[in-house]
């Protein structure tokens, strides 16, 4: 008679394993931070190194008021946790969070704080890591007009967050109302054109084969003249983050929707396909 076993508890899967991690452009303390997106995302991917490019902490909204759920400091001790188990992590400050450009050479954590950094790609490319607010007019040179706009953005996450329930519920994918307008607007367009030429720019004189930045929130992958130009995007609109393979490529991650999600949407989509088949039949 066969001796009956318990079942085992299901384990997680194992994480995918890059070789290098950027994120950028969190602004955790914010009610449009998606923590619980970036948490699935942590879960499920890894890196031996990773580079916190800026705007992790939004210090410009906790100013004003004071928000900090605990999914967002569940991002931290995330983040802190990889850290401990050997990840090397880098922070690189930027504007949302440029109370920490006062402690650059700090370690936190075992996280080093710096201004820049460059990183050298398995193909041996090196690569400037900066936030790229410095090359951000606005911001530099009229920060009242850098609070007005983000005020603007704020109240724009505001009703994307309430359009995107609307949409759940409907069965429709995440969509960024955002996102979708600064690429309808000719002014931003713009900027967003003269933002990356900039930071190509600024890693051709550093003698730099590309540069790794965040502060636009668009996410995008592109040659400028020779210069690789890498946007790592955001956790707020687009929910991306760039991955280096281990042999040195490149590729934008995104993760709009969680591992449960995923599975759900799988699973309706198969029950779909079985329907049209005996539909068919």
């Amino acid at each position: 008679m066969p001796v009956s076993q318990e079942s085992e508890p299901e384990t997680e899967p194992e994480p995918t394993v890059y070789r290098t991690l950027f994120l950028s452009d969190v602004h955790l303390g914010t009610r449009g931070c998606q923590a619980e997106l970036l948490l699935d995302f942590l879960k499920h991917n890894d890196a031996g190194t990773v580079y916190l490019v800026g705007d992790m902490i939004d210090g410009w909204q906790l100013k004003n008021r004071w928000y900090w759920p605990q999914a967002h400091n569940d991002v931290v001790q995330k983040l802190l946790r990889k850290v401990r188990k050997g990840t090397r992590m880098t922070y690189v400050p930027g504007n949302h969070d440029e109370f920490a450009r006062g402690y650059i050479g700090a370690f936190f954590g075992g996280v080093e704080v710096a201004d820049h950094a460059y990183h050298m790609t398995a193909d041996k490319k090196r690569l400037l890591v900066v936030h790229g607010d410095q090359f951000d007019i606005v911001v530099k040179h009229a920060r009242w007009l850098a609070f007005l706009g983000d005020w603007a953005y704020t109240f724009a996450l505001w009703l994307n967050l309430w359009l995107n329930k609307s949409r759940r519920k409907l069965g429709f994918t995440y969509w960024s109302l955002s996102a979708w307008a600064k690429l309808k607007v000719k002014n931003a367009v713009n900027f967003i054109g003269a933002f990356e030429v900039a930071l190509a720019e600024a890693a051709r004189r550093r003698h730099a084969d590309g540069v790794v930045c965040g502060h636009i929130h668009h996410a995008v992958i592109r040659d400028i003249d020779g210069i690789t130009y890498v946007n790592i995007g955001d956790f707020v609109e687009s929910c991306t983050a760039i991955a280096e393979h281990h042999d040195g490529r490149l590729e934008i991650l995104h993760w709009q929707m969680t591992a449960e999600e995923r599975r759900s949407a799988a699973d309706a989509a198969s029950e779909k396909n079985r329907t049209d088949a005996r539909a068919a039949a």
